[in-house]
């Protein structure tokens, strides 16, 4: 089990570090346009090679998501979810979720969630 700044931590330990999140708009934008799109029921994954030892991911939404209130709950769901996987997931690619409105609790998101990581190929279970 990999897992790039993950590595060496239990399963129990569920830090997000400042170093995974995937902010700057034009890595965003690059990952949409040159990534490899992955979707399933309410979220659409895009993912990328970064050749970093770690990951990076972003949280973005559909356009007509709802109020902002709606909207950060979803964005602490996926975090949430991502936490919960992240020990499991290969190194190395930047992330997008692109997530649409519905799921709106922790085991459907971490559902969704793990289901998109195992079709890109990142999540060992």
């Amino acid at each position: 089990m990999e897992g790039g700044l993950w590595a060496g931590k239990s399963k129990g330990s569920f830090r997000f570090p400042r170093a995974e999140r995937l902010k700057k708009r034009a890595h965003i934008r690059e990952v949409f346009r040159k990534g490899q799109g992955l979707g399933c029921s309410g979220a659409k994954l895009f993912v990328l090679p970064n050749g970093l030892s770690h990951n990076r991911i972003a949280f973005t939404f559909s356009r007509k998501f709802g109020t902002a209130v709606v909207r950060n709950r979803a964005r602490r769901l996926g975090r949430e979810a991502y936490r919960h996987i992240g020990y499991a997931l290969k190194p190395g690619h930047d992330v997008v979720l692109l997530v649409y409105p519905g799921k709106d609790t922790l085991n459907e998101r971490m559902d969704q969630v793990k289901r998109l990581f195992s079709k890109a190929g990142l999540y060992e279970t």
